[in-house]
């Protein structure tokens, strides 16, 4: 029986109170670690590694493992993992998403499940949100690891193949998902390239630089603790990761298809020349949509292009303009376009959109249309997270998302007490008729919080409306901090001192995720940190996120969230029509704008069944195709259209 079997048919509370005894029992014994020298303790580490790799069972080994971190934390970081993070630590080397309020040291948890899964020697891995995080939480704990006697590894995007192995040698590897599912598929492609050329021995690290191309850099999937697991897991499964193959020869009437397409596509009208699809979104041209497209001019390129190759075209390009808007969704850097990741707010570097759309969108800034990629080989997180030996993970936000958790990846999600109590006050919500009012009304509260000099956070859904809300701050001469994917360079020093007495910080929603906003002395006198959330997300956990950033550790702390008409939730929730019937109240009195609250949730709510739907989808295509290719005797990962 596996364990979330065992842990349902017991109760969860059967099982935390079983863990909490084991708490115990770990406080007591690294009390008596105490007494070691530091080589002593390293020996101990060592003793313990030989017999886990004798076949000794890790869980007969939990107790004087995490005593060992614990132990060796206190000594070489000068931090001592609380009761709660012990109790996070059992949880997840159970195969569990442990859920830890922001603040409450995730990071130092993590190190738990990590050297105990580490000792086998078969590696472990902590996959966090970037390579900034990544690099910083593998400093930050290496030693603890080193003490005693355990190799640490970092792996970010600039790491080359020679520098990839040896990461993945050491006994603990720090990185991200997409660093490690580009990997697993790099390596698949070096090894049907061997095949192919009839090595069957991958070359050795001997002569690395030699056969660097060449190397196998991954020895196994064994352990991966996922860090923000809810937007890994969840947010950012539905996007494959794919390693391309470009053509030889580059049609260039495609390319002039894109740019003519980019051109004319403002000249149509809806209704007249196309229609939306509610139901999918999909733009479809009317037949005096078609009628313009045969008449207007054409450049000669396009002579032997099929008629119906230009109707597609021209409706990709209405539907671009649609449906992606400069600074919100992408950004222009250095002549190319950049996506803006949704849920993260971060720059997605080297990522594009499929099926012509990145294209589509080059054409509509007149940059450079570049060349549309086939693939070589992909794989979904999903896929790549299931082909570990164990899975757990950690996050802030993940309750309300145990069901997928459980059915997808089958890991149970255990909701981790807080250190200290909450002593965060939520303010009661307002709503406004335009988005106009809410701007103003949300700066008369940065006003008036600056005034007490209590630090303020405000959370916007993108770069465009953080950079709206400065303007309104820079005319109110009101000092304050952006921080968004234009100024991810200053990041760490913006939230560093975000908690200071005075501070006006306004950020999207990566705002520092995975850094803490620590307050000064000054600051917590005066009421702690106050949050505004300026509109909903499309996922609430990123709302909580943003919650999550006051109130830490017991510290106090206030939020509000403010909702608008106008807000973009409210179309893709419940639909334009709906909302232009909502929008009919704009000039209502306060209280009845109120009563339209739950209407923003209910919206969300639905945007966020959706996107399951589509997780679930995308997990059922990927199964089946995985399937068929492997009937067929080939790679699932790989495409073999062209082998």
């Amino acid at each position: 029986m596996s364990f979330l079997s065992k842990l349902k048919s017991l109760g969860g509370a059967t099982a935390l109170a079983k863990w909490k005894s084991l708490v115990r029992r770990i406080t007591q014994h690294s009390h008596t670690l105490q007494e070691l020298t530091d080589a002593q303790l390293t020996k101990k580490s060592l003793a313990l590694k030989f017999e886990a790799r004798g076949g000794t069972p890790l869980e007969s080994l939990l107790i004087e493992a995490f005593a060992l971190v614990r132990e060796s934390a206190r000594r070489t970081i000068s931090m001592q993992h609380y009761d709660v993070q012990l109790l996070g630590g059992i949880a997840m080397f159970h195969r569990s998403i442990a859920v830890m309020q922001t603040g409450e040291g995730k990071t130092l948890t993590a190190t738990l499940p990590i050297y105990l899964n580490a000792l086998r020697g078969q590696g472990s891995h902590l996959a966090t949100a970037n390579d900034y995080l990544a690099a910083r939480d593998a400093e930050l704990m290496a030693p603890v690891y080193q003490r005693l006697g355990l190799s640490v590894g970092v792996i970010t995007n600039e790491a080359n193949r020679v520098q990839r192995f040896n990461a993945y040698q050491c006994d603990v590897t720090y990185t991200t998902a997409k660093e490690i599912g580009f990997d697993f598929l790099k390596d698949r492609l070096i090894m049907r390239q061997l095949e192919y050329a009839g090595i069957s021995q991958i070359p050795s690290m001997v002569n690395a630089k030699a056969h660097a191309e060449l190397q196998i850099v991954q020895r196994g999937l064994n352990y991966i603790l996922v860090d923000e697991a809810d937007s890994i897991l969840i947010d950012e499964a539905r996007t494959p990761l794919i390693v391309s193959s470009v053509p030889d020869e580059v049609a260039q009437a495609a390319i002039a298809l894109y740019d003519w397409a980019a051109d004319v596509s403002p000249k149509f009208i809806i209704e007249n020349h196309y229609r939306v699809d509610p139901d999918n979104n999909q733009v479809n041209l009317t037949a005096a949509g078609r009628r313009q497209v045969r008449v207007l001019p054409h450049p000669a390129i396009l002579k032997q292009t099929p008629i119906m190759d230009i109707y597609e075209q021209v409706e990709q390009a209405i539907y671009v303009n649609e449906n992606y808007i400069s600074d919100r969704h992408y950004v222009i850097r250095d002549g190319e376009v950049v996506i803006v990741d949704e849920f993260t707010g971060r720059l997605a570097e080297g990522r594009k959109w499929r099926a012509g759309i990145h294209q589509a969108i080059e054409a509509r800034e007149k940059l450079k249309v570049s060349v549309e990629t086939g693939e070589s080989a992909r794989i979904t997180l999903q896929d790549l997270f299931l082909k570990y030996d164990s899975l757990s993970g950690m996050t802030g936000t993940a309750a309300k998302s145990e069901s997928e958790l459980e059915s997808i990846y089958d890991v149970n999600v255990v909701n981790v007490p807080t250190n200290r109590p909450p002593r965060r006050i939520q303010l009661p919500t307002r709503v406004f008729g335009n988005d106009q009012e809410k701007w103003q009304s949300i700066a008369d509260e940065i006003q008036t919080m600056h005034q007490t000099g209590r630090p303020v956070l405000i959370g916007t859904r993108s770069i465009d409306k953080s950079e709206i809300l400065s303007k309104i701050l820079n005319h109110r001469k009101v000092t304050h901090e952006v921080l968004n994917a234009r100024h991810l360079e200053r990041e760490a020093e913006i939230v560093a001192s975000a908690g200071e007495v005075g501070r006006v910080t306004v950020a999207t929603n990566m705002a520092g995720r995975g850094t803490d906003i620590k307050l000064t002395k000054a600051a917590l006198a005066i009421g702690g940190l106050h949050v505004i959330c300026s509109e909903l997300h499309e996922s609430a956990r990123i709302d909580r996120q943003l919650i999550g950033r006051c109130g830490r550790q017991g510290d106090p702390g206030s939020f509000r969230q403010y909702l608008s008409l106008e807000d973009d939730i409210l179309d893709n929730g419940i639909g334009e029509r709906a909302a232009r019937r909502l929008r009919n109240y704009q000039a209502a009195p306060p209280k009845t704008l109120k009563r339209f609250a739950p209407v923003f949730h209910k919206a969300q709510a639905k945007i966020q069944h959706n996107h399951f739907k589509s997780r679930k989808m995308l997990l059922f295509h990927e199964s089946r195709r995985q399937e068929m290719q492997r009937e067929m005797g080939q790679d699932p990962y790989l495409d073999t259209a062209g082998s």
